[in-house]
């Protein structure tokens, strides 16, 4: 499943990409003011579009549903920016069946020079209080390349927050409910004429740490999850 806002430059080499790799796509069109469903009209992928941007959260959660009513027992993700290869997919599915039940994260480790500086910086502070929050050590929290399973597609459908938060929170509600994250390498892909990111480091940073503060504040502060994420090495799926 694929979110897309204003990616008429890049949206059809990401699904052209992803459909060498999947079965059944879906694209969401987040209220895009370009051409980005246009450009992929003639492709045999499932198409939702809002009228106007709803934000990721929305967008992946329509993703979802859809998902659901198709029967989909897991579901890809990745963005539509062409961060991401497809061709790393199948390597997050066999780490899926490596750690069943588990969400999976394209962890942007390879050639992470390539990330712009404050990029990285605000990826490194998120993945601090998340791995808090979530009681394990997580690899790029904010990366888009994932397989969720489907238990964790449907914690996703209940989540109230949006945003980049969004994808934060799901981490934590699923290790909540006793589900892990795991993490494969893939590349920093990051092209010289691409668009500026909807990531703002210092504002979508500020809001996952307000939700995690909050949850922290709730749960006691976690001194147990705390001591795990710092001390607990991460799981990191080389070998697929």
């Amino acid at each position: 499943m694929i979110p897309a806002l204003d990616e008429e430059r890049a949206i059809r080499g990401v699904v052209e990409d992803a459909l060498r790799h999947c079965g059944r796509v879906i694209v969401v069109d987040d209220g895009s003011r370009d051409r980005t469903s246009a450009v992929i009209a003639d492709l045999p992928v499932e198409r939702i579009r809002h009228d106007s941007p709803l934000g990721k959260a929305k967008a992946l959660q329509d993703g979802f549903r859809r998902a659901v009513e198709l029967g989909a027992d897991g579901v890809l993700t990745m963005d539509g920016d062409g961060q991401h290869a497809a061709a790393d997919l199948p390597r997050l599915l066999a780490a899926a069946k490596q750690y069943p039940d588990s969400i999976v994260i394209g962890a942007r480790l390879r050639s992470k020079d390539a990330q712009p500086g404050k990029n990285r910086f605000g990826n490194q502070q998120a993945d601090f209080w998340v791995s808090w929050a979530c009681g394990q050590r997580v690899v790029d929290s904010q990366s888009g390349q994932r397989f969720y399973p489907r238990a964790v597609v449907e914690l996703a459908l209940a989540l109230p927050h949006g945003g980049f938060v969004f994808e934060s929170e799901i981490l934590i509600e699923a290790a909540r409910h006793g589900i892990r994250a795991v993490s494969v390498p893939i590349e920093s892909r990051y092209e010289e004429d691409r668009r500026a990111s909807h990531f703002r480091p210092l504002r979508d940073v500020s809001r996952i740490t307000r939700m995690i503060a909050w949850r922290l504040l709730c749960g006691g502060f976690m001194p147990r999850n705390y001591w795990r994420a710092r001390t607990v090495p991460p799981i990191i799926v080389e070998s697929v």
